[in-house]
């Protein structure tokens, strides 16, 4: 074992602070010179996580204290993105759990904590945020503890040691009263906690792919944890297909890069126990299995949770395709999904019964609308459908997934989040008055949490806040009710104006504003009756000798409700569709014309 090495994976439920308690460890750790700019949230390289905040990738980085080297994976803490954290825990011998002072243990806590627990990691528990109003760390410790008894931890595991203090300002301390002064308390716990790698230096090189980077200059990247012997660059290997039943495929080894601090470096050589990156192979997956030996066998993976949701990808059949998008075939959609299931181990692809229609499983719509905007941003139009559940047969009896929701709000808006639960079939278990709040936990199937956060955000004036976990497969509950409004759909193609739009909105609330290019089935605004109702947003003002085409009608008009792409995926019903393309997202029917729509809903289907 390499002694002046740890391998540790930050973890916690999203916004505990992750991302900013590693900047404070890449700050103490000498990454940054005297007069270098200090990076804020620098490990959230893509820009989709700059903009929403949150971590999305699990990220690799490594702070030099002392004569040891802390390398450090940063994990998201969405649910949706859990099998990122799955799949890094394979690579460290500890974590930190991260837990904020106030909100204390919440749902993705659990989730990942049970995941660490069941891999026999090291845990430190981190009481974060000690300094926020209302924080009161000693009872958050406490929950953390009833926490570890509830998931059956080791009694080693149950005594776990504790730091307490705050990420953003830079301070950590064994016991509370302690002078806040640096990050010292927090890496001497790492060091005297966590134990140096587990690895085989003796034995021959072997590796489990548990991440892949990519370079232009190198290819495909395969990062994980030396688990046995070293290697160098130019040593002959063998890549072990875990997709292909290990099948053996010779590659040579033509760079290793070291970790540190914000990037990479080139070595000659990396020992076991290190987490390293290793190129030189025309295709390595994760999962697949790095060995010198010629009659070695594949590594065991990690079973990634299932996912439970499904969604169509299709290709775009608007009579708008190909004027905002340069990629709109079949052939490089399924491309891009293709590649997408080299890097994602929690999706799963297939191609549907209808051409140009593929099948994309997932864990939640937030992972599928990071994997659309992504899409988007690349280039490309496509069509997607509503998330569906993906149902079981169990003896017989038709069965479907549940979760448990946790919704914390302000008391004067339980009213109207208890109505919501109970139309979504939703099962109050527990209530618990907070200090200025209080916290509802449900039991809902995964199909009437579809929407749930949007309305939660709405009905509390953005002040609520909503996570859940995924809880088993139960019987089919019925029909539920997650929308309770129709659509308003356009008539007829062409430019919208503000003369037919004011006649539209005394229908409705309207999705779009004056100037915007519609067609015949698009979906302009939405009706508050559970029905569909059909307009001209495109008809023009008759004009006559004493009156000009815009006279009387520039007042009046409300501006558009505008839809982020996640809530644009959940808003839409079963017979509609998202229309995603690099400058717009428009809401539309699958059937696009009013007469064949009729047809079709009478016929049944």
């Amino acid at each position: 074992m390499n002694q002046n090495i740890r391998n540790i994976a930050i973890i916690a439920h999203v916004d505990h602070g992750k991302t900013t308690l590693v900047d404070k460890l890449l700050q103490e750790g000498g990454v940054y010179r005297a007069n270098q700019a200090v990076q804020v949230r620098a490990m959230d390289s893509m820009d989709l996580e700059k903009e929403k905040g949150i971590t999305i990738k699990a990220k690799n980085t490594s702070v030099h204290w002392g004569d040891k080297i802390v390398n450090i994976l940063d994990t998201p803490g969405h649910a949706d993105f859990g099998g990122e954290v799955e799949r890094a825990m394979r690579m460290v011998d500890g974590v930190l759990l991260l837990v904020d002072a106030y909100d204390g243990p919440q749902a993705q806590t659990r989730f990942v904590l049970r995941k660490a627990l069941a891999l026999g990691l090291k845990v430190v528990i981190v009481i974060n945020k000690i300094d926020r109003e209302n924080a009161d760390p000693v009872k958050m410790y406490d929950k953390v503890l009833e926490l570890l008894m509830e998931l059956n931890a080791t009694e080693e595991q149950f005594d776990a040691p504790v730091v307490y203090g705050s990420g953003r300002d830079g301070y950590m301390m064994h016991k509370l009263g302690q002078a806040k002064t640096n990050m010292t308390a927090l890496f001497q716990t790492i060091i005297d906690h966590v134990p140096p790698p587990f690895a085989k230096p003796n034995d021959p090189f072997h590796m489990l792919v548990s991440n892949i980077d990519w370079s232009d200059y190198v290819g495909r990247i395969a990062v994980g944890k030396i688990l046995g012997g070293s290697v160098k660059v130019g040593d002959p290997v063998f890549v072990l297909r875990n997709a292909e039943g290990g099948k053996k495929v010779r590659a040579k080894v033509s760079k290793i890069f070291e970790f540190t601090g914000l990037g990479q470096r080139e070595v000659e050589e990396a020992h076991a126990g290190n987490i390293v990156g290793i190129s030189g192979f025309e295709d390595v997956d994760i999962g697949d299995t790095l060995d010198i030996r010629d009659d070695a066998h594949p590594l065991p993976f990690t079973q990634i949770d299932p996912p439970t949701l499904e969604m169509q990808f299709c290709v775009n059949d608007g009579p708008l395709v190909g004027q905002e998008g340069k990629l709109v075939t079949s052939r490089q959609i399924r491309e891009r999904l293709m590649r997408e299931l080299k890097t994602n181990v929690s999706i799963y692809i297939d191609d549907a019964d209808r051409a140009g229609v593929f099948n994309v499983k997932a864990r939640g719509s937030m992972q599928v609308a990071v994997l659309v905007e992504t899409m988007r941003r690349e280039g490309y139009e496509l069509l997607v459908s509503r998330p569906t559940v993906i149902e079981k047969i169990v003896d017989g009896v038709r069965h479907e997934p549940y979760e448990t929701v946790w919704i914390e709000v302000p008391d004067e808006c339980i009213g109207s989040i208890m109505q919501n639960l109970a139309n979504r079939k939703g099962q109050l278990t527990n209530m618990e008055k907070l200090s200025h709040s209080t916290m509802v936990e449900a039991t809902i199937t995964t199909r009437g949490l579809i929407g749930l956060e949007i309305d939660v955000i709405n009905a509390s004036s953005g002040r609520g806040v909503t996570s859940h976990l995924f809880k088993e497969y139960g019987p089919y509950a019925g029909e539920v009710l997650t929308r309770m409004t129709g659509v308003i759909c356009a008539t007829e193609a062409g430019e919208t104006t503000t003369y037919a739009l004011l006649m539209v909105q005394e229908r409705g609330k309207l999705f779009i504003g004056p100037g915007e290019q519609v067609y015949e089935g698009m979906i302009v605004g939405e009706n508050p009756r559970n029905e569909d109702i059909s307009c001209n947003a495109v008809r023009e003002k008759a004009l006559t000798n004493f009156r000009s085409q815009g006279s009387g009608v520039a007042t009046g008009l409300i501006p558009a409700a505008k839809m982020s792409l996640e809530r644009a995926i959940e808003y839409i019903a079963a017979d509609e569709l998202l229309e995603v393309t690099p400058k717009n997202l428009r809401l539309r029917k699958r059937i696009l014309n009013s007469g064949e729509r009729l047809k079709a809903k009478k016929s049944g289907k």
